[in-house]
């Protein structure tokens, strides 16, 4: 196992892989849950339930498979899951349609499927010819020491969002948690506490790793994790909710429309050419997202790792690239949205995950939460935020590396790590980094050969903006 995975080779332990990938793990076990929800955009009753029981365990089933690819192929310590982002696009370009249409929503989500799955077929072409790893090397050194800044942002943001930490305003968009409006508004002292919790264990948590971490503690953020847990549940006198009994109905609607429903989704091409223009403007909108969110997670979380080469670029790209690729593929046929390489993978990075066995037991945790998934439930999202954090607060010192004082650098640079937490999305910032760069490299007399890929990439996403509603 030592030789396969590489484990010493890489500086890691086998208790080291194992504790990276359970904090992977509870990272992104909400992805369970909140995946079907989004497909369905939270909606209840008839086909959004049979919709969503089968998406549910499509889910947990692309997650396994994803995630043991990035392991025993690619031996990296990534994990793989529905992309969020993408599966909301998914519910406004097929769902939505249909509902407001008074169509038939099935069919609607199995025309998606089929997007999906060509999108993934052009990413295993890409990726099989060595087209994405070229294309995530094409990018400026500048954008690549932004990427990972921007997604520590990113991912720090998604924490305080996920616990409340910050939350919205109406005269200032966001604001720091309103401790004075919760207690005012609690009949009790235990009420007050109870709506105050999550916020202040979540602070704690973030606490509590940087002690352990100055102290040098193995397994700093396991610990957290699990101490906020226990805290959590004893504090707020709560128990934990198990229910067991929607596991068989959900099988049963995976098997009726989910499984190989993809070639039930023709339907879209029907209309003409307008319908046909459409679907595949889909199909391209969901390549660009997919693959510039899969590139900026892997040079985040390589970086984090200190695995990558003299050029910057993660060890085995065409292989990551490849997992991700087929990850998708085979997640339109069982019944889900585009599979991609998620950020919480920097959380078991963190943790010491440096090899692919932390991918394995990552699979391992989903494949159990197939048959007792309300136990991925057990968590709470304070246990977590703390983690994501944290993981910003490493992944930040990346952008110390960028040349702030030549601007042709250092505007790129600062839109492509400041749009990824704003817009809520890393092919966002990716893109706004990578027009920036091209027109002021032209405005400047800096443009070279080699930024012809970067322009094609600005092109094709500034087409996307104008053409596409996300």
């Amino acid at each position: 196992m030592d030789k396969f995975f590489k484990i010493s080779e890489r500086g890691s332990t086998v208790k080291a892989e194992i504790i990276g990938g359970l904090t992977t793990f509870f990272a992104m076990a909400y992805i369970i849950t909140v995946n079907p929800s989004q497909i369905v955009s939270f909606n209840k009753g008839g086909a959004f339930d049979t919709i969503w029981n089968a998406t549910y365990i499509a889910s947990i089933l692309v997650a396994v498979i994803g995630t043991l690819l990035c392991g025993l192929y690619a031996k990296m310590p990534f994990a793989q899951a529905c992309g969020m982002g993408l599966n909301s696009f998914f519910f406004v370009s097929f769902i939505l349609p249909a509902l407001l249409s008074g169509g038939d929503l099935i069919e609607g989500y199995q025309e998606g499927l089929l997007v999906i799955l060509l999108s993934g077929v052009v990413f295993l072409i890409l990726s099989f010819t060595g087209a994405r790893s070229y294309i995530a090397k094409a990018l400026p050194e500048h954008l690549k020491k932004a990427i990972p800044a921007g997604i520590g942002l990113f991912i720090a943001f998604i924490g305080f969002k996920n616990v409340g930490i910050i939350e919205a305003n109406q005269y200032t968009f966001v604001q720091f948690f309103d401790f004075h409006g919760k207690i005012v508004a609690a009949e009790s002292t235990f009420d007050a506490w109870k709506a105050i919790a999550p916020v202040v264990l979540a602070l704690l948590g973030l606490f509590l790793i940087g002690v352990l971490e100055h102290k040098k503690v193995k397994g700093s953020i396991i610990i957290s994790i699990g101490a906020i847990t226990v805290l959590y549940y004893l504090t707020t006198w709560t128990l934990p909710s198990f229910d067991f009994q929607q596991i068989g109905q959900s099988f049963k609607d995976f098997a009726d429309i989910g499984l190989l429903g993809a070639f039930k989704g023709f339907s879209i091409f029907e209309g003409g050419a307008g319908a046909i223009i459409n679907a595949i403007v889909l199909v391209v909108t969901f390549c660009l997202v997919d693959m510039f969110d899969t590139i900026g997670t892997l040079y985040g979380a390589a970086s984090q790792a200190d695995m990558i080469d003299e050029n910057g670029d993660p060890y085995n790209l065409n292989q990551c690239m490849a997992a991700d690729s087929t990850a998708t593929v085979v997640g339109a046929l069982l019944g889900t949205s585009t599979c991609t390489t998620f950020v919480e993978s920097a959380a078991g990075v963190g943790a010491g995950a440096r090899t692919g066995l932390a991918s394995v037991v990552t699979a391992g945790c989903f494949f159990v939460c197939l048959f007792l998934s309300p136990l991925a439930a057990i968590v709470p999202s304070c246990a977590t935020a703390s983690a994501l954090i944290y993981v910003g607060v490493l992944m930040a010192k990346n952008f110390a590396k960028v040349d702030m004082s030549d601007m042709t650098q250092a505007i790129p640079a600062f839109l492509a790590l400041i749009m990824m937490p704003l817009t809520y999305s890393i092919s966002n910032g990716i893109a706004i980094g990578c027009i920036a760069h091209v027109i002021i490299a032209l405005c400047t007399g800096k443009y070279s050969k080699k930024d012809i890929t970067v322009t094609l990439i600005a092109i094709l996403f500034t087409l996307r903006f104008f053409l596409v509603t996300m």
